[in-house]
């Protein structure tokens, strides 16, 4: 009987026991003064009160908060940490939390892991923030040119297949994103939870915890794991496509959703609001402020809030060389059917396929429109997305969609245009930038660029009255209020930029060298030793000469572009970069030259939002979007939920918020498929669209969008 006991301790009970909480900070255990020597603040002042971390940040850090490293923790069987916090101000906070593992570089956060809470206002809470699970060893290397790996683990690093190191973390920071005022709110105690088996094998299977199907998989078993249809093989969930009579079979059940819902109460062609007072008619899109509130006006004079989508196209490509073991079934590139379905590409910011030349993509989302919708798939799917947006209550046709379904004038839409971003536009070669560097608006290069573009706008849409305006290049790194003129001063004497800067400067100082270098705090010989010196300045000493250029920069790229947009397109709005990382200076520029400030704003809400102060412009934001890892996916993009449930409680509580806030006249969601479930060329696989790889609408979502959608001007009006 003994015997049998202990079989049963060991093959039941102990597989279920878990490690113990390790508890990372606990302010209640801790002798004050010797804590917060642990502890180092930025932009930030902290003290010990009432039992907790006080945390006073500046109105003007740039992640203003706390760091607890260096630290030695092993997180390998911890599901998630608990971070009970406060917050003491009168509007919520979005808090960052940030594990680091020793491959951390701050210039790229390879080697992070980041996650938000919002901590609303009020008494101290527990708020929850999982941890990415890891690979286990039998599968070291297999999973490469992707962002998420299944099971939601982690991979960084250009051409390295290293996940996030959760078994050597040794920091972790807390903090805020700009919150553009003084703030306070406190910590009083985190720790890592331990993951809690499943208590049978269907709950295990999907995930890669001890014991689990996928942890006793040898790669011969896993792999091929992408069935024919771009999904997830060892999954199953609701909406996946399991054969092509019922990827056929989805058209006539959405046409049955689609004939139920439709949106066309109080409103016109455009999606204006007829039950509002009528405003001029211009024949175009305007901006207007009415009774303190900013709006759009549609071309008959309507109120119009934007409520948009971007990427309405024909899906996302993944790269398939040195990956063909990932794939169950591909089409003969041969097949007349599926022959466009592949291509080739070079382009792969920090991934794998960095620096390795030409590569081979396919898309499975093009291939699966042609199984689903025949020869004429093309033109189906065009027609489609607009009667799925107005069924759905969107209004827009957002950034980077394609013209083959804008173009049928149907949805009001807005246009892109590349001009700092072109392939042949010269860039400042000693700036820094996560997508790229930026680019030389004193250059040949650049004036052309603005040229070229604008007359394929002058050509194609300046004159159309469903088309609002124009995003110009997106998510430029504009640094702090110096960056541009730092970036300059250590680029090569042949900058144009810097040419500029050399002759601003000698005017300020009469030609004089010496004077210079009595401010700088430099020795140049003379006007060319300054010229060919590429040596970083001291910030503290040229501060005012630097602030002076880096805002000449923000505005001669504002400038040229708004006078080159509205020379051919007088009509149109012109809608500025899409800022995702603020600099007060770029931001005061654009709101001269720009009709409309746009942002793209990955965070849970948009209750803290504020423009600099004393700028009263209308904001729409270009992008924003929330995923889960609950139906095949292997990313939840950058805002993560729990589920599909949750993705959609995410979403209407997003849009209310834009919809309250007196200058946000649209959001844009960010985007209508999808990506590939192995990851784009620069890696990105997210669980973001509205549509799944299969063309599937995701319902839970929709039922969101529809019912925040149909009450948008009812919303707005009220607030």
């Amino acid at each position: 009987m003994r015997l049998l006991t202990i079989l049963f301790f060991l093959c039941f009970v102990l597989p279920f026991v878990t490690a113990e909480e390790i508890v990372l900070l606990d302010v209640t255990k801790s002798e004050p003064e010797t804590l917060l020597k642990t502890l180092t603040p930025k932009s930030a002042k902290l003290s010990v009160r009432n039992g907790s971390i006080l945390v006073e940040t500046e109105k003007s850090g740039r992640w203003p908060g706390f760091n607890m490293g260096k630290r030695n923790w092993n997180f390998t069987d911890y599901d998630h940490l608990i971070i009970e916090a406060a917050n003491h101000d009168d509007q919520p906070i979005t808090l960052y939390c940030r594990i680091d593992s020793p491959e951390l570089d701050l210039e790229t956060m390879r080697g992070s892991y980041t996650k938000s809470i919002t901590v609303e206002s009020g008494e101290m809470k527990q708020y929850k923030i999982a941890l990415p699970p890891m690979i286990p060893p039998q599968f070291k290397d297999k999973f490469f040119g992707m962002r998420g790996a299944p099971g939601g683990v982690l991979i960084s690093g250009t051409n390295t297949t290293v996940n996030f190191h959760k078994d050597a973390v040794n920091g972790l920071t807390l903090t805020l994103n700009r919150p553009n005022r003084e703030t306070k709110w406190s910590i009083q105690k985190i720790v890592a939870v331990p993951t809690v088996p499943a208590a049978n094998e269907q709950s295990q299977q999907f995930n890669w915890s001890k014991g689990s199907k996928w942890s006793k998989m040898t790669p011969d078993e896993f792999f091929p794991m992408i069935d024919r249809f771009g999904q997830f093989k060892h999954e199953d969930w609701r909406g996946k496509v399991h054969s092509e009579d019922e990827l056929k079979k989805n058209i006539a059940l959405e046409a049955d959703d689609l004939a139920k819902y439709s949106d066309t109460k109080n409103r016109n062609q455009y999606g204006g609001y007829t039950a509002a007072p009528k405003l001029a008619a211009t024949g175009h899109f305007r901006v207007e402020k009415v009774d303190g509130v900013w709006w759009f006006v549609d071309p008959e004079g309507f109120l119009f809030w934007s409520h948009g989508i971007d990427c309405v196209n024909f899906g996302s490509v993944t790269p398939i060389t040195d990956r063909e073991f990932y794939f169950e079934e591909l089409p003969n590139k041969e097949n007349p059917k599926f022959k466009y379905c592949y291509g080739k590409s070079s382009w792969s910011p920090y991934n794998y396929y960095e620096g390795k030349g030409i590569y081979t993509t396919f898309n499975f989302t093009q291939s699966n429109l042609i199984r689903k919708y025949g020869d004429d798939w093309k033109k189906t799917v065009a027609e489609l997305a607009h009667q799925r947006l107005k069924s759905w209550g969107m209004n827009t046709i957002a950034n980077w969609s394609d013209p083959k379904i804008y173009n049928l004038r149907k949805t009001p839409y807005t246009a892109t245009a590349n001009i700092g971003r072109s392939s042949n536009c010269k860039l400042i070669a000693g700036t820094t930038g996560h997508w790229s560097k930026f680019p030389d608006p004193f250059s040949k290069e650049f004036e052309d660029s603005a040229t070229k573009n604008a007359e394929k706008l002058a050509e194609t849409t300046a004159n159309d009255p469903w088309c609002l305006g124009y995003f110009v290049d997106n998510e430029f790194s504009w640094g702090n209020e110096r960056s541009l003129a730092i970036g300059t001063i250590t680029s090569p004497p042949d900058q144009p930029a810097k040419i500029v800067f050399l002759n601003d400067l000698k005017t300020k100082y009469n030609n004089d060298i010496t004077k210079l270098n009595t401010v700088w705090g430099t020795n140049h010989t003379d006007w060319d030793t300054f010229l060919n010196s590429t040596d970083k300045p001291n910030e503290t000493k040229a501060k005012e000469d630097l602030d002076a250029f880096h805002k000449r920069i923000c505005e001669k790229y504002f400038k040229t572009i708004h006078d080159t947009l509205k020379q051919v397109a007088p009509n149109k709005l012109y809608f500025g970069c899409r800022f995702a990382w603020n600099n007060e200076t770029a931001i005061r520029v654009s709101a001269e030259y720009c009709d409309v400030i746009s942002f793209n704003k990955y965070q849970r809400d948009l209750k803290e939002f504020k423009l600099p102060e004393g700028i009263d412009k209308p904001v729409i934001i270009g992008e924003f979007h929330f995923g889960a890892l609950d139906r095949g996916m292997f990313h939840t993009g950058l805002v993560s939920t729990e589920s599909q449930e949750k993705r959609a409680e995410a979403y209407e509580n997003y849009v209310r918020s834009a919809l309250e806030h007196p200058q946000i006249i649209g959001t844009h969601w960010f985007q209508y498929n999808d990506q590939a479930t192995t990851g784009s060329g620069y890696g990105e696989n997210f669980q973001i669209g509205l549509l799944s790889v299969t063309d599937t609408p995701y319902p839970e979502t929709i039922d969101a969008v529809r019912r925040v959608g149909y009450a948008l001007y009812e919303i707005r009006l009220k607030k």
